[in-house]
């Protein structure tokens, strides 16, 4: 029977914070840390077997260790995201088959989505929880020309993302010899010219990036419990 790790994400910087919080996976929301809203979310889809939770230093680990879910692996992080991955999927036992891969700074995420992510990336190995893009987008070129690209062809792509596990090591291991560097995980299976299922999110999963994402992120934490 295959087996599920989840990657959940803890070792960020943190840098656009501006100091307002010494450690944003750790910061209070609802009176809880950032961090426990995905564990928590994780546990309670029972969708993985194995936690691999990827940490900045030692005191953050420390934190962590009491609200990481069971069973966890602890890896330190790398100086980029791309790196925090990678050292988590080499630390993943040979008998892991699908990996999800989430960052924690996203604390928003559902138990359908997990649930779903989870049915989807068996058959398709490799998907992505995404949402379609409002906005107009245009490309600015150096000539100062723009192009509107058509937005019924654009996603913004969340977390978290799934992929076989024998799919994504490969993808990495391209990436690295490549020297790509990678804003996603999906970038890296893109290199493989691998498909990359997409499950639309109509809710909202941002991350927590500025100090004005604080107060925001209250608030839709009150409303999703008020419609729940």
């Amino acid at each position: 029977m295959s087996r599920t790790a989840a990657i959940l994400l803890a070792a960020g910087s943190g840098k656009r914070m501006a100091d307002s919080v010494t450690d944003k996976v750790l910061a209070p929301l609802a009176n809880i840390p950032v961090f426990s809203h995905s564990a928590a979310t994780f546990a309670a889809s029972g969708v993985a077997d194995l936690y691999v939770v990827v940490y900045r230093d030692q005191r953050q680990m420390l934190e962590l260790t009491a609200l990481a879910p069971t069973p966890t692996l602890f890896v330190p992080g790398g100086s980029e995201r791309q790196y925090s991955v990678a050292n988590a999927l080499d630390a993943l036992p040979a008998d892991i088959e699908q990996v999800f891969i989430h960052d924690c700074a996203r604390p928003f995420v559902r138990v359908e989505h997990l649930i779903a992510l989870h049915k989807i990336v068996r058959k398709e190995e490799a998907v992505v929880l995404a949402h379609r893009v409002t906005d107009t987008i245009k490309l600015h070129r150096d000539t100062g020309h723009l192009k509107t690209l058509d937005r019924n062809e654009l996603w913004a792509m969340e977390t978290p993302q799934v992929f076989a596990r024998e799919l994504i090591v490969k993808a990495y291991n391209r990436a690295a010899n490549r020297g790509v560097k990678l804003t996603d995980d999906a970038a890296a299976v893109e290199l493989l010219r691998h498909p990359v299922a997409l499950l639309e999110n109509t809710h909202p999963n941002p991350k927590l990036t500025t100090p004005a994402d604080l107060p925001w992120f209250e608030y839709l934490h009150q409303s999703q419990q008020s419609t729940e």
